[in-house]
């Protein structure tokens, strides 16, 4: 009963002052509400990225990639962005930036380490102080997650599941 007269003095808002206490002729304030404003994607900027040329295994593979994108990732909005192709997609700002048909990262060779999230393997690249560069290396194309410095793995750890579903495993093929 306490619980349901705070959220109704809550929503309501409370009493002006020379209330009479006839609930029928009260005359109420309106009810403050706080906290922020969610942000919705026709808030932020169209965020301009370069893009890998299109080459014909990206066709065949990043569609399907694109198509199991969460419209919200780790609590962020999708974000309208610019490129020459449909094959990336971005959130939030700071941005999380994925690029579908990315190079193979220059790093990842025989001699570097990949780390498993939910059965895709990461190549990680920390050499940028402004992000991290996560690259999925066990698909038929590379996929990119570039995280803004400070972001954890949790945007990685979501999107690992859309891209399992949308591309199949592929031995890893580090540089020499």
């Amino acid at each position: 009963m306490v619980i349901a007269l705070v959220v109704l003095v809550n929503v309501l808002g409370a009493s002006t002052e020379g209330d009479t206490g006839d609930p029928g002729e009260r005359e109420r304030a309106p009810a403050e509400v706080e906290g922020a404003a969610p942000v919705r994607p026709e808030d932020l900027p169209v965020l301009p990225l370069d893009v890998p040329a299109v080459t014909p295994e990206t066709e065949a593979s990043c569609p399907a990639v694109m198509e199991k994108l969460p419209l919200e990732l780790a609590g962020e909005p999708s974000r309208r962005v610019q490129s020459d192709t449909p094959y990336v997609y971005a959130w939030g700002e700071p941005p999380v930036v994925l690029r579908c048909g990315v190079e193979r990262p220059a790093g990842w060779t025989v001699t570097a380490s990949a780390i498993q999230i939910n059965g895709v393997q990461w190549y990680v690249d920390t050499t940028d102080p402004e992000a991290t560069v996560w690259t999925a290396v066990d698909r038929p194309v590379y996929v990119e997650v570039r995280l803004p410095s400070g972001v954890d793995s949790a945007p990685v750890t979501a999107l690992t599941v859309p891209l399992a579903e949308a591309l199949p495993y592929q031995e890893p093929s580090p540089g020499p």
